[in-house]
């Protein structure tokens, strides 16, 4: 006898949007990153590195306001938008995992027990990237929402900010502006290490969907477009 599979709206369109917003700026933050950090091999000039700088904080703003208002559905969304359904803090969750190991449960609305982890590690390292990005953007060209901290913190005279410029020594007090980069220092290497992180989190998650499809059979990738997913009569989970 065939089993018999029903569609079942599990992703919202809030949630789909800021998956492939998301997805959609993650590429472009990496093609200009890895650019940036390769641009000696490059021969980027400084206008260029001015440039392209310019626009990954740019994307970098899209990003971040798509993770917040994310991370802001997750309280006030509903069904499955929310941090109960969606993260692996609830209180049934060993339960869940243990259940996953034995594959006595094979069918999931949401997101299978790894899969939860696989979230929250995700959420976790782009809210590092967001705030190191940040910060990078306000000492490196001086942009909001930290720039004018900083560029009142490294001018010679706090009333001409705006002769303050990336790559530019007018107005600068070489001792503040020294201390400024020495500061800077350890949140780069956050950023850079937190990105190659997330950068396997991504291959993981990629390998996760495929398997996880193979598994479960429920039309995991296309249900993060028309927001449906295919699920057995008898083994939907609640």
């Amino acid at each position: 006898m065939t089993e018999q599979y029903q569609p079942i709206r599990v992703w919202s369109r809030k949630i789909r949007f800021f998956h492939w917003l998301n997805l959609l700026c993650i590429l472009l933050l990496t093609v200009i990153g890895l650019m940036l950090l390769n641009g000696k091999l490059l021969g980027l000039s400084v206008d260029g590195k001015i440039l392209l700088k310019t626009f990954h904080v740019i994307t970098g703003y899209v990003f971040a306001l798509n993770l917040v208002l994310r991370i802001v559905l997750g309280f006030l969304g509903k069904g499955y938008e929310r941090w109960g359904q969606t993260l692996p803090f609830n209180q049934g969750y060993r339960q869940e995992l243990s259940a996953f190991r034995k594959k006595q449960h094979l069918a999931y609305k949401g997101h299978n027990p790894l899969g939860k982890l696989m979230v929250a590690a995700l959420l976790f390292f782009m809210s590092v990237q967001m705030i190191t990005g940040l910060v990078l953007a306000g000492t490196d060209i001086y942009y909001p929402p930290f720039g004018s901290y900083v560029a009142a913190y490294i001018a010679e005279d706090s009333n001409k900010l705006d002769e303050i410029k990336p790559y530019s020594k007018v107005n600068i007090n070489e001792l503040a502006y020294q201390e400024m980069r020495s500061l800077r220092k350890p949140v780069i290497t956050v950023h850079i290490y937190s990105f190659y992180t997330l950068m396997v989190l991504i291959i993981f998650h990629i390998l996760g969907v495929v398997i996880a499809e193979r598994r479960e059979k429920t039309a995991l990738v296309s249900a993060m477009i028309n927001g449906y997913k295919y699920l057995p009569g008898d083994k939907q989970d609640k």
